[in-house]
């Protein structure tokens, strides 16, 4: 089912790049599927690593997500899916909200879509300076108020031992990139 969600993902993606760069877009979310894989998830959460843009960033909807893949991916994509016809602010605090709440299942995709996102920008950053904020949607102190977000909120409701290593990762990220 791995190989079957990888493959829909790049085809569902074919053509996008990343924000700044002309990577091809499905680099992302294969980074975000093997290091879900790497922390031992389960097969539905690692397909969810590969499918969690497909409904937001393309002609795909939920329901080819629950007919190809099952009831349990397409619900871990749709938790992590934006609502694109609201506010950045409002879709941001929607996720802020549903990490603050969710099952660790949910909270183990956001993060690993975060942190990949946030080494992406720092590299970016590092290479081309201040004017990769430009590409966003929203600015510097926003973006810093969304990611210390996640960080205050990503660990709620988790036991000491369901933490993955990236969590701490993602949150060194953070304060490399936003302090």
């Amino acid at each position: 089912m791995k190989e079957k969600a990888k493959q829909f993902a790049t085809k569902a993606h074919a053509g996008q790049t990343r924000k700044n760069s002309d990577a091809a877009y499905i680099t992302h979310p294969i980074r975000v599927a093997e290091r879900l894989e790497q922390e031992g998830f389960s097969e539905e959460l690692v397909c969810a690593g590969y499918l969690h843009d497909v409904v937001e960033d393309t002609i795909y909807e939920i329901e080819d997500i629950e007919k190809l893949f099952g009831k349990k991916v397409a619900a871990l994509v749709a938790a992590h899916t934006e609502d694109k016809s609201k506010s950045w602010r409002e879709r941001k605090q929607h996720t802020i909200d549903t990490i603050k709440h969710a099952n660790k299942e949910v909270k183990y995709l956001i993060i690993a879509d975060k942190l990949d996102n946030l080494l992406g920008l720092e590299k970016d950053l590092n290479e081309q300076g201040n004017a990769v904020w430009e590409k966003f949607n929203a600015g510097v102190d926003e973006q810093k108020w969304y990611n210390e977000s996640l960080v205050q909120n990503m660990r709620i409701g988790l036991a000491d031992h369901e933490i993955p290593s990236y969590f701490l990762e993602y949150e060194e990220a953070v304060k490399r990139v936003f302090r």
